[in-house]
């Protein structure tokens, strides 16, 4: 079984993240970085398959060089190789222009199944696998709390409110995944002193064959026009109860409108 696994590198998400003012786009260097944490639980499951079902994992992640340090730490937990998308065509990049050149990238690879997270921390969007599974003509598996696979056919449960949905579909698929699929593993010493001899194939927009209009911040159909930074926190309103508390605590939270 050939399985890909989508891996993101995103700001750290207790550093102080800031957007540049140059062209209104998030500043990745003045933050510390880290894998999606999402990513990670479609890493471990990813892995899992592979043990369970033979075959390999191939991670594919698009981002700056330092995008290379999570790569690296997603082969320290396993996987057989992978492939970084490098290009400074790609900064600015919307959700439709990854898609298009992920998807790219992965047919090229082919594939069995397609893993991703649910969402990303930095852009909180959700809508990366749906895409992909478009573009690349399969069917998708959102929001999966277990994944099942006997022989072509893969089915999940499907988290929802009430519980979850049992999903069933035939490969090559794209799944998405939810926290509480499993537990990620740490990366032993083997595993990261491995991950150092592991391909790494770089590719930019020219390898994948797409046209480099549909990229970048010139080919994304949306742009942030204008920001400004958070106002300081002000200072709360104190209530001294002097037998009227409770009357005082009432009549401020009408006044915002909480009861």
């Amino acid at each position: 079984m050939n399985i890909v696994v989508c891996v993101k590198q995103v700001p750290d998400t207790w550093s102080d993240r800031t957007l540049r003012a140059s062209d209104n786009t998030l500043d990745r260097a003045a933050a510390d970085a880290e894998i999606n944490e999402l990513d990670t639980y479609a890493i471990e499951e990813g892995l899992r398959l592979a043990e369970a079902h033979g075959g390999e994992v191939t991670f594919v992640s698009m981002g700056p060089e330092r995008a290379l340090e999570s790569i690296r730490k997603a082969l320290s937990m396993g996987g057989d190789k992978a492939v970084h998308l490098v290009d400074d065509a790609l900064h600015g990049s919307d959700a439709l222009g990854t898609s298009a050149v992920l998807a790219a990238v992965i047919g090229q690879i082919g594939f069995d199944l397609v893993i991703l997270g649910s969402e990303s921390t930095d852009a909180r969007t959700g809508v990366l696998p749906a895409m992909l599974a478009e573009r690349l003509g399969v069917p998708q598996l959102s929001y999966a709390s277990k994944v099942e696979i006997d022989g072509t056919t893969i089915t999940i449960n499907r988290q929802a409110d009430y519980g979850y949905d049992r999903v069933e579909a035939t490969l090559p698929a794209v799944v998405s995944v939810v926290e509480k699929i499993n537990e990620p593993r740490y990366p032993s010493f083997k595993g990261i002193m491995a991950s150092k001899k592991k391909p790494v194939q770089t590719m930019s927009v020219a390898d994948t064959g797409i046209d480099q209009a549909q990229v970048g911040l010139d080919g994304a159909a949306c742009e942030v026009v204008t920001f400004a930074k958070r106002p300081a926190r002000q200072a709360g309103t104190v209530v001294a109860d002097e037998g009227a508390g409770g009357t005082k605590a009432a009549d401020f939270l009408v006044s915002r409108k909480f009861i």
